[in-house]
């Protein structure tokens, strides 16, 4: 087998496009073709979905929830493509709707688009009646996601042109079912989101040439400390796993570690100040993880801080790491920016806000971006939708995992997963993008109930064997 090293390895997100609602309204404006084209193109494609759904025309029923703007004309539009078809419908105007729908096989959810704002409380329907919602379940915010009121949980939603924020962020993301984008002849022109799939990470991630050896994908792992060292070993087993050449693993002050992976290489750090020994050695590696179970004492804090600052090589800075950077009256800003080499951050929420000295608060994406752009780094915010923003300001959504990645030590997983990337020369932002696609499909392979962090290490090889 020969392989191709000519190819670069990749460093621009191609994936599919998410546009805020404002960047809808811009893309409709700009058509080229006439509103009743489009809402005649995007009617039928609703028509279409909810006949699949129905699984034929002849004596089913359908309610059609419509509103007065755009979103209500589509749903119209749907509701007769459907009669053409043998289907009973009945149009009911969201802004009179009964307490409860008439009913039917079906709701087609048209009440309310990707630019209500308001809140609106849904009529109750029959248990067991279908719901499809159209652009958006009624009521959730196509920016933030957030719900106001009561909403129609959909089985399905099928949207135009591409995905909107609110269908891809919790809670909107839950209540919209599997989402079906539809080109109706318009381009998603302005997209600054987008969501990672498969093939993106497929296409990212490099290939081994023939020649390859494993200090040409090593990473080194600073992490662990006395009573944490599970951290250590989670963070480095996953860069193994996710194609590291060599990891080599550090815990500074442990002497003794029996436990550690039998494949890393131990490698000792003094206490309590070892960023200078650190730094003389790094420029062997092609990434650093630094963080997981390092522990808060004085000359930890000290230590991280100057590494980070200084370190001439890609780094992955997780856990109390990211502690360590906030932990100072000039912030975390004034270190990262002084950075000599790609940086990427993986904070939770909490994380998060001592970073950037404040709550999340409601717009996360606005939120993730801006410290991206202020830091100059590469932002993975961790969440049931995880967040990956870039100093360009783009964001890749990433919605592969699930909550069996609710348990402790499942971050340190995460953390070893994009140093591998990082050292088989995989851009910063790809990086992150695809180790967090990576993770949670990884988690999903895992079992429902007792699924610990240790359990995903192994299971990352079998991710790419997934169809």
């Amino acid at each position: 087998m020969v392989s191709d090293r000519r190819r670069p390895p990749p460093s621009v997100l191609v994936v599919l496009p998410i546009v805020t609602p404002d960047q809808m309204r811009a893309i409709d404006a700009a058509a080229p073709v006439a509103a009743d084209v489009l809402i005649a193109r995007a009617g039928a494609a609703a028509g279409r979905t909810a006949l699949r759904m129905l699984g034929g025309g002849y004596g089913r029923r359908v309610v059609v929830l419509a509103g007065t703007g755009n979103n209500g004309a589509d749903g119209r539009v749907a509701g007769t493509w459907l009669s053409r078809r043998g289907v009973r419908v009945q149009v009911v105007e969201a802004g009179v709707a009964p307490p409860t729908l008439p009913s039917c096989d079906l709701v087609i959810d048209a009440a309310y688009g990707t630019g209500f704002r308001g809140t609106w409380d849904a009529p109750a329907v029959t248990p067991g009646t279908r719901i499809l919602a159209v652009d958006i379940p009624s009521g959730v915010d196509g920016l933030t996601g957030e719900v106001r009121g009561r909403v129609l949980a959909a089985e399905r939603t099928v949207c135009f042109v591409a995905l909107k924020p609110g269908l891809v962020l919790p809670p909107g993301s839950s209540l919209a079912g599997p989402v079906e984008v539809v080109d109706i002849g318009l381009p998603a022109t302005g997209a600054r989101m987008h969501l990672v799939q498969r093939s993106d990470v497929v296409a990212w991630a490099p290939d081994r040439s023939i020649d390859h050896n494993k200090w040409r994908s090593a990473v080194w792992v600073i992490a662990g400390s006395g009573g944490m060292i599970g951290a250590a070993h989670l963070t480095g087993r996953a860069a193994q796993r996710a194609g590291a050449g060599m990891v080599r693993l550090s815990s500074p002050g442990v002497a003794a570690d029996p436990t550690a992976p039998q494949e890393a290489v131990r490698h000792p750090l003094g206490v309590p100040f070892w960023a200078a020994e650190a730094l003389g050695q790094v420029e062997r590696f092609h990434a650093v993880v630094v963080g997981p179970g390092l522990g808060r004492a004085d000359g930890t804090v000290s230590s991280i801080r100057e590494f980070v600052a200084k370190a001439p090589v890609p780094l992955v800075v997780d856990a109390d790491a990211l502690f360590a950077l906030a932990w100072g009256t000039d912030g975390a800003l004034s270190i990262l920016r002084q950075r000599p080499a790609p940086t990427v951050l993986t904070p939770h929420d909490g994380e998060f806000a001592l970073l950037r000295g404040g709550r999340v608060g409601t717009d996360r994406v606005e939120a993730v971006r801006d410290f991206a752009v202020a830091s100059g780094c590469v932002v993975l915010l961790k969440g049931p939708s995880t967040l990956v923003a870039d100093p360009g300001g783009h964001v890749a959504v990433v919605t592969a995992g699930d909550q069996r990645l609710a348990t402790a030590g499942t971050g340190d997983v995460l953390a070893g997963i994009i140093g591998a990337f990082l050292a088989q020369r995989v851009a910063a932002t790809p990086a992150a993008a695809a180790g967090a696609w990576v993770h949670g499909s990884a988690a999903r392979l895992g079992p429902a109930r007792g699924f610990v962090a240790g359990d995903l290490p192994d299971l990352i090889p079998e991710v790419w064997a997934e169809p």
